[in-house]
């Protein structure tokens, strides 16, 4: 090869690698997450998006769910303070304050933490088609000094979806494992995120059917805290309804907002955390009076 050959050909190859380094994925950064509490994942392109304002709501409104309350703000504080602490599953009934709870347990937290010089408790909010990617979120945020909360709202997954196994990677398989800085909560109306017909569909076309489904419905065991959220009583209903009335000081009689707050609930056919936050909502529009920010 003559040298003008030769000066070609590495022309062509430097041309190549330019081309490459053009087109390949940019290198993750670890995300500089002093500046907010609380983030939404987002993965084109991969980042940490601060979040200014959360939508949440007091601890303190959260009636009927006091177990689950006190359960999950124990395993958050413990978790906060470097101890050892379980990935926990909020399941069951909708509008129950499932995914409310995991955002008061937070700022619960830390507002405890005050102004200590200490690391922070940060809120990560991935969302559930996102959830393949968690181990590019797990490998950011591995290095940080920060301890981080990553929460999907409403998880399952449907006939086919593979993505599972990301998930199951993370919180407790692969090699390097979950980072000790980091604890996964999800929320969910499954007990075991995946639905009654895909095991079923596993059970009776497998060879060996208990083999079949064991790695999807161990998906749910990797989570070492199940809290149940159940359909409310009545007491219960009318306990969160005068929560709000008080909390956002309403000035209508108990025996007005009793009777049109079932009546509410008759309506919609439900009885739920929800439900008496949407009552009051309307309440308070009617009475031209505003509510109160968490």
């Amino acid at each position: 090869m003559n040298t003008e050959t030769a000066q070609s050909a590495l022309n062509l190859l430097s041309r190549i690698a330019e081309a490459l380094d053009r087109i390949a994925p940019p290198r993750l950064t670890a995300p500089d997450v002093d500046g907010a509490d609380a983030f939404v994942w987002q993965t084109n392109p991969s980042r940490l998006e601060p979040v200014a304002r959360v939508n949440r709501v007091d601890m303190e409104l959260l009636q009927g769910i006091s177990r689950m309350r006190e359960q999950l703000l124990e395993n958050t504080q413990r978790f906060a303070r470097g101890l050892p602490a379980n990935n926990a599953l909020l399941w069951g009934a909708r509008g129950m304050g499932k995914s409310s709870l995991v955002k008061a347990a937070h700022a619960t937290v830390n507002r405890e933490l005050g102004d200590s010089t200490g690391p922070r408790l940060k809120l990560v909010e991935i969302h559930r088609e996102d959830i393949e990617t968690l181990p590019v979120l797990m490998g950011l945020v591995r290095g940080s000094h920060h301890r981080f909360i990553v929460f999907c709202d409403d998880l399952s997954f449907d006939t086919d979806d593979t993505s599972y196994k990301s998930l199951k990677a993370v919180l407790e398989g692969g090699i390097e494992g979950r980072p000790d800085n980091v604890l996964f909560y999800a929320t969910s109306n499954r007990r075991h995120l995946l639905p009654r017909d895909m095991m079923d569909n596993e059970r009776s076309t497998a060879i060996n059917p208990g083999e079949a489904i064991e790695e999807k419905v161990s998906l749910s065991d990797r989570f070492g805290l199940w809290l149940g959220f159940h359909k409310c009583s009545q007491e219960e209903y009318l306990a969160m309804v005068a929560a709000y009335v008080k909390h956002h000081s309403l000035p209508v009689r108990e025996e007005q907002w009793r009777a049109e707050a079932l009546e509410w609930a008759t309506t919609r056919g439900s009885r739920s955390g929800r439900t008496a936050f949407q009552y009051i909502q309307d309440l308070a529009g009617r009475l031209g009076v505003p509510l109160r920010e968490a």
